[in-house]
């Protein structure tokens, strides 16, 4: 079990690693729109809905490998305060939530980008791409964090004393 578990934290790692860098041509997309508009006087209809449509999975799918490195916003009021076995039982307890949280988003989401693929639904912008790409992200998302949140209980469970 161990041995998963490492598996699906490399892997959420590796995810981040290689989406991490998606700011940068979010970036570079912004930075050409600009110069585009206000230098060439020729605004772009494709990179400001680009840059949105990436920036969506950009900030979903780091999320797997933030909760691994505790890296989420979190109200610290009892588990700064708990040691030992209180704040292990509170770890596990905020692992439950974020795998049930994830869950229920997996359970909602999948049916919108079935749909979205089905229809081709496109945004009905003057570039009009389709979206479901980007959709996609969300159930994918979820999935990992339930999986990144079920890993991290099987590490701490199975290393109580290290809470």
């Amino acid at each position: 079990m161990i041995r998963l578990a490492r598996w699906i934290t490399a892997m959420n790692q590796a995810l981040f690693q290689a989406i991490k860098w998606l700011v940068f041509l979010i970036a570079a997309l912004m930075l050409w729109e600009v110069v585009s508009r206000y230098s060439l006087s020729s605004p772009t209809s494709w990179a400001p809905e680009l840059a949105t449509l990436l920036f969506g999975p950009f900030f979903l799918l780091g999320g797997p490998h933030l909760l691994h490195l505790g890296g989420h916003v979190a109200v610290d009021v009892l588990s700064e305060r708990a040691s030992g076995k209180v704040a292990h039982t509170l770890t596990v307890l905020g692992l439950v939530l974020a795998a049930v949280f994830g869950a229920i988003l997996l359970w909602f989401s999948l049916p919108l980008v079935w749909q979205a693929f089905e229809y081709r639904e496109t945004s009905y912008s003057a570039w009009n791409p389709q979206i479901w790409p980007s959709k996609m992200a969300l159930p994918l998302a979820a999935a990992l964090l339930v999986l990144q949140s079920i890993a991290d209980g099987i590490a701490l469970l199975a290393s109580p004393g290290d809470a």
